[in-house]
């Protein structure tokens, strides 16, 4: 009975621990969520492109950083499987985590790079 009462207590432990560390990312970050395309041809990738990103607060600076860095993310995963297709196009949906630090700098750099 003991060991069972251990093992709950261990289990509570780790469950209240995950949630405070959610809660402390949430704090400390923000998430983009993007939409992207890839477009296959005789499964070889012709094309990959951003269709939208949702930051109704961003700058056209920070959506212009976040657009590469989608574009990098959708690029390693091109071949993986369960993405490469054969014809046709690959819908990608992707969350990017941006610190609020780095995410205000990369304003302080679109209004520096403006002037």
């Amino acid at each position: 009975m003991k060991r069972l009462q251990n093992i709950a207590m261990c289990f509570c432990f780790f469950v209240v621990n995950n949630t405070f560390a959610q809660i402390g990312y949430q704090k400390d970050s923000l998430q983009i969520k993007v939409y992207t395309e890839i477009e296959y041809r005789a499964g070889l990738v012709k094309d990959i492109r951003v269709n939208k990103i949702f930051c109704d607060y961003c700058t056209k600076h920070q959506k212009k950083l976040i657009k590469e860095e989608a574009m990098r993310r959708t690029y390693l995963v091109r071949n993986e499987e369960g993405v490469k297709i054969n014809n046709g196009m690959y819908k990608h949906a992707l969350y990017i985590r941006i610190s609020k630090e780095d995410f205000l700098e990369m304003k302080r750099d679109s209004i520096a790079n403006d002037h």
